[in-house]
């Protein structure tokens, strides 16, 4: 066992799990944190490096969550690092809201170059996806004079009060928070593995494309004057939703509806964005050009910032409507231009083609395991949804469970997402290498119904590890 960290593979899995300093930890953890803290498995993380994560026992997984898609350049990278390390000897912290400086303004400009769409653009700096989605609600609100939004049922934004109104996603996010902030209308994303007609659907606006439009053209109609509408917020393709990617016509149609109607096309990059799918925005795939970006997660590496990206014309609040004390701070902001760099040269380039390798290797397994009734992504923002039956596509929510358990204890960090799909946002270092490992584990897990059948009532909704 004294073999050099270097040297070991990954996953190397040393003690049972947790191990005893694990244990330890958790403990004291569990004693202190606030129990709202959702852990899905006992993973007590010491260090990370690329696309490996070593616990403090010193067992070794290999990360398909990348930090719920936010380590993007992977763990520690070293050129992230260094930038860190170079910008907390001149200057931590000044507030941006307040005063000037320079790492700031440089990727406030790189941000606004690179937003889609022609004509200038402004930035507005957070610290966290939630509080991008804030700003958003308010400046749309701000800048149109209207109150109501329209949001998607499946969607997460957020946990704050304006970001957990505008999500769909899980009722325990929103039990026991009313009134949330009202005039708030979800309706539903268009699904093409959940529309009946899915072999039109790629091709053209059917079914589960014309049902969204149906829906909202059905509110203008009777309850919801699109007069009053300040805004249409949308994930790209949705995240916790279960990784739905949606039919190509889908945010065209929705943009042209919300352009003839004077209402804000307001993405949710969140998840999606700074290069995952292949390109810097994920809605850069269907040539729509939003009115306002949210931006966090893997923006930094893992620091914390966010954004927002809006049109000049459009960004229109005066000094002291909105602000944000840590937002926009130095060393995030290193870390961000450090990141698009990385991303720029070669990190989207081996999104799109280990994501479309990882693909291929995912539904290879679909070919072989009945459970896996979907295969669906673009780079690497890929999910796999389990069904108990291909032809009524029943989800499979507890034995998706179990099989993210499973990996857990070989060495492979997974996470779930939407009612029964595998959640695949591995770091955009990841390898071909890595995808094999991965898809070997996955492979392993699903072989094993005895093993699956240990796992299916998981310790992890009371965490007694």
């Amino acid at each position: 066992m004294n073999i050099p960290k270097s040297t070991l593979p990954t996953p190397w899995i040393l003690t049972e799990l947790p191990g005893p300093k694990g244990k330890q930890l958790i403990a004291n953890d569990e004693r202190y944190t606030s129990p709202s803290y959702t852990r899905a498995y006992p993973l007590a993380v010491e260090r990370g490096e690329g696309s490996t994560i070593e616990d403090v026992d010193g067992n070794r997984f290999l990360d398909f969550t990348s930090g719920i898609a936010v380590c993007s350049t992977g763990h520690c990278h070293p050129r992230v690092v260094a930038a860190i390390e170079t910008q907390t000897r001149k200057l931590i912290h000044m507030s941006g809201t307040d005063f000037y400086y320079a790492p700031q303004g440089n990727l406030a400009q790189k941000l606004a170059e690179l937003a889609p769409g022609s004509g200038d653009k402004r930035v507005f700096f957070t610290n966290s996806g939630a509080e991008s989605v804030e700003a958003a609600f308010k400046l749309a609100r701000f800048h149109t004079g209207r109150q109501h939004m329209i949001a998607f049922f499946g969607a997460f934004h957020g946990r704050t009060m304006g970001a957990l109104s505008l999500t769909g996603s899980k009722m325990i996010q929103r039990r026991g928070f009313a009134p949330l902030i009202p005039q708030v209308t979800h309706i539903d994303y268009a699904n093409c593995y959940r529309c009946p007609q899915r072999g039109e659907c790629h091709q053209k606006a059917t079914s589960c494309c014309l049902n969204t439009l149906n829906q909202l053209e059905d509110l203008f109609r009777r309850t919801v004057p699109p007069t009053e509408v300040a805004g249409i917020i949308v994930e790209p393709i949705q995240g916790e939703g279960g990784y739905v990617v949606p039919p190509p016509e889908f945010h065209r149609e929705l943009k042209a509806l919300a352009e003839k109607h004077g209402i804000l096309y307001i993405v949710d990059e969140v998840q999606s964005g700074m290069g995952r799918t292949g390109k810097m925005f994920a809605i850069e795939h269907w040539g729509v050009v939003p009115d306002i970006i949210c931006l966090a997660k893997g923006i930094a590496s893992g620091l914390p910032l966010g954004a927002i990206i809006a049109r000049a014309d459009l960004m229109d609040w005066g000094p002291g409507s909105h602000a944000s004390t840590f937002g926009g701070n130095p060393i995030s902001c290193v870390a961000a231009l450090t990141t698009i760099e990385l991303l720029e040269e070669s990190l989207m380039v081996n999104a799109t083609e280990v994501g479309n390798y990882l693909q291929q290797r995912l539904r290879e397994l679909m070919s072989r395991h009945a459970i896996i009734g979907d295969v669906r992504g673009l780079g690497l923002m890929v999910g796999a949804e389990l069904v108990k039956d291909r032809e009524t596509k029943e989800p499979a929510a507890s034995i998706r469970d179990a099989v993210v358990q499973a990996c857990f204890h070989r060495g492979l960090l997974m996470l779930g997402c939407g009612t029964s799909t595998l959640r695949f946002c591995p770091p955009l270092v990841v390898t071909r290498d890595e995808v094999d490992t991965a898809v070997q584990i996955i492979d392993s897990v699903l072989s094993s119904p005895a093993e699956l059948a240990a796992h299916t009532n998981s310790p992890s909704a009371s965490r007694t590890w």
